[in-house]
């Protein structure tokens, strides 16, 4: 049986929302993540794909906490045992939390400190948690580079004589250091060529079966996720509109956006021709429609669509959040 290492439940972050004033009227803020809910279980990697804007970032983001949550409930259950409601959990909680959930960072340039050497930057964690300093420090660190194919030799040396590959692998190694049992990708390789990609891909592989991690990949390169994901979630406009194993999501997609989005893959042989699931329609970045998010773009949409939220519809091992899942 598999085992969970955190559900989440109805999770919806909402941005600009003023309770008003004397001068002024409550406004009803940007919802950028919408009742979202989903279980992660122990050493699997769970994608999350979607356009920019889709809710992705702040998805993964309210998960650690760097962002809190409007409303719903965060549970991350450790491996020692025990439950830890990160939605509500104080600080102090959230500090031993973050030991155990690590993020990695879309551009790995941005998210290292220039003015620190790699044995800082790979061992703050390690200096602040355990109090390693001197040789102990140099060693620990030195193993983690190793672990993430970098040399010993680099302990010393600043983030700007590293290409963009060997900066995120520092990232990685930084991630690794408290030894974490769940890992936020966010964005992991979208900044790296395509060729670096599949090495750093094949890495967060090797180490996920060594250090028995499980991974949140956010991404929007659906070949990525394909390759590294075991499950998939699909999200637009701060909802989850399908969810389903790897396998079953690229072989039989079933909502019409999950299909647009495969569309949209380019194909390598100019002599075949991608499929169209409908005409092609802007992203409308205003108020979302009544029912059904994507009815908007939607070629399928009637007014049900319109006006009627979809529920959650369990269609050839999917969950799928339209009105005609399996009728499309």
């Amino acid at each position: 049986m598999t085992q969970a290492i955190l559900q989440v439940k109805d999770l919806t972050v909402t941005f600009g929302t003023t309770k008003g004033g004397w001068f002024s009227k409550p406004r009803q803020g940007f919802v950028a993540v919408d009742a979202v809910s989903f279980d992660l279980n122990r050493g699997e990697t769970f994608g999350v794909v979607g356009e920019s804007g889709s809710g992705k970032t702040t998805l993964g983001r309210t998960i650690l906490r760097v962002l809190d949550p409007s409303s719903g409930s965060i549970r991350f259950l450790p491996r020692d045992g025990g439950e830890i409601e990160l939605a509500t959990a104080p600080l102090d909680q959230l500090r031993q939390v973050w030991r155990k959930v690590r993020m990695i960072f879309q551009d790995p340039q941005a998210s290292l400190n220039p003015r620190l050497r790699v044995i800082d930057l790979v061992g703050q964690a390690l200096q602040k948690n355990e109090g390693l300093k001197g040789k102990a420090l140099s060693d620990r660190v030195g193993t983690l580079l190793e672990n993430v194919g970098l040399s010993r030799e680099f302990l010393h040396r600043y983030p700007n004589a590293f290409s963009g590959g060997q900066r995120q692998r520092l990232g990685i190694a930084r991630a690794l250091s408290t030894s974490p049992e769940l890992v936020v990708a966010d964005e992991a390789v979208s900044a790296l060529d395509v060729s670096i990609q599949a090495q750093t891909l094949n890495l967060l592989q090797d180490l996920q079966e060594e250090f028995a991690l499980t991974f949140l990949f956010i991404a929007h390169d659906l070949a990525v996720v394909e390759h590294i994901c075991d499950r998939v979630a699909v999200m637009y406009r701060g909802q989850f509109v399908e969810v389903a194993s790897t396998e079953t999501l690229f072989r039989v997609p079933q909502h019409p956006y999950t299909r647009a989005l495969l569309d949209a893959v380019p194909v390598a042989d100019p002599r075949q021709r991608g499929r169209k699931s409908g005409k092609s329609v802007a992203v409308d970045v205003g108020v979302p429609p009544k029912g059904c998010r994507f009815s908007t773009r939607c070629p399928h949409a009637t007014d049900l669509c319109r006006q009627t939220r979809p529920p959650v519809r369990k269609v050839g091992g999917a969950d799928v959040l339209c009105h005609y899942a399996g009728e499309i």
